[in-house]
């Protein structure tokens, strides 16, 4: 059917389905980092989308849009979850926090500190999804042993395999 309805110059339906659905936009509102953003968005894109390329929230990283390596990682009511698996009308009026929130103009959160001290940031693609999984983990468990730690973080990759250093610096901010 599907040939026959293209060789008589006809769309596929199901072509004229997904435009049809990529031109529903919904006014919602976003609560990121403690501001409120009221935007229209296409009901299909992600929280990622949204945060960077419609609010210019950069830090948020983009690295497999599969949910497989932890770069886009925020925080959604205090939970870390991985934002290119998210849609953006899920999140409306929920509270979302990036890396950009986390530092207090130039004094960065202890966490982002200690990571720069333990030297835990070598390329720094997974530097942020790192140090959002570890603030909802010690938000959680201010004392993770070690193996809590590593558990914590299962969802980040680092391809410069800087584990050690990364987990030295969780372990610092929980020592404190």
């Amino acid at each position: 059917m599907f040939i026959f309805a293209q060789e008589i110059g006809r769309e596929d339906p199901l072509q004229q389905i997904e435009q049809e659905v990529n031109k529903v936009k919904r006014l919602i509102e976003l609560i990121v980092n403690g501001m409120s953003y009221e935007i229209a968005v296409d009901t299909h894109r992600t929280l990622l989308e949204v945060l960077r390329d419609t609010l210019g929230f950069t830090g948020t990283k983009n690295g497999c849009d599969q949910g497989e390596c932890g770069s886009c990682t925020v925080l959604i009511d205090g939970k870390a979850v991985h934002s290119c698996l998210t849609l953006a009308m899920d999140v409306q009026g929920k509270h979302i926090e990036t890396i950009e929130g986390l530092s207090e103009g130039e004094k960065l959160h202890p966490i982002q500190q200690s990571f720069v001290d333990h030297g835990a940031i070598q390329c720094g693609f997974c530097t942020p999804g790192m140090i959002m999984s570890s603030k909802a983990m010690l938000d959680k468990n201010p004392s993770p042993a070690e193996d809590e730690i590593k558990r914590g973080i299962s969802g980040n990759l680092c391809r410069c395999t800087g584990y050690v250093k990364i987990v030295d610096a969780i372990k610092a901010v929980a020592a404190k």
